[in-house]
């Protein structure tokens, strides 16, 4: 993340708080964060310079008045004004960083090799939440080359327990011994 889209999206996250509106706020920005990354060629046209600054801003405001708040209206009108629009996935980061820290949310990447079901979800969560005294949130991935287990990535730490790496330490173990 740049320090530009650390300095932007920390400023949406002081306005939004301010109002409190910071949770609806944070769910805009995560939804139209992954619309980009569906559509890219809606970004693309955002920063096609052949059309003048107040035709691409004329697009945000027909595209997204009354499906966003204000805030987040006038936020991307800036970036495009700017011609740093390409920031924003990183304005989202810093902006959802920052709403976790001030809310005592953890965010925790589990890895998987099949999606997990429900309960599975809940019983993870609840655990993590008693380990870390926080709220979780879960981040979840599916790569079938863990095999089985889980491979979970929380505050700066990795905890492996997948069968991989369970036989490769048996590996290790054995290649020691010999």
């Amino acid at each position: 993340m740049t320090e530009l889209a650390r300095e932007y999206g920390e400023g949406l996250y002081d306005l939004a708080c301010e109002e409190g509106i910071a949770a609806d706020v944070l769910n805009q920005l995560q939804t139209l964060k992954s619309v980009f990354r569906e559509q890219p060629d809606f970004l693309r046209l955002l920063a096609n310079m052949a059309l003048s600054k107040e035709e691409r801003v004329g697009v945000i405001d027909k595209t997204l008045r009354g499906q966003v708040h204000g805030y987040v209206l006038n936020f991307l009108k800036i970036l495009c004004e700017r011609g740093v629009l390409n920031e924003f996935a990183g304005c989202e980061e810093a902006y959802h960083a920052r709403y976790n820290a001030d809310n005592g949310v953890v965010e925790a990447v589990v890895t998987t090799a099949e999606p997990l079901n429900e309960a599975q979800r809940a019983q993870l969560s609840e655990r993590l939440g008693k380990m870390t005294g926080k709220q979780i949130e879960l981040i979840e991935k599916v790569d079938a080359a863990v095999v089985g287990g889980v491979l979970l990535e929380m505050n700066g730490k990795r905890y492996d327990n997948t069968v991989r790496h369970r036989l490769s330490s048996i590996r290790e173990a054995l290649v020691s011994e010999a």
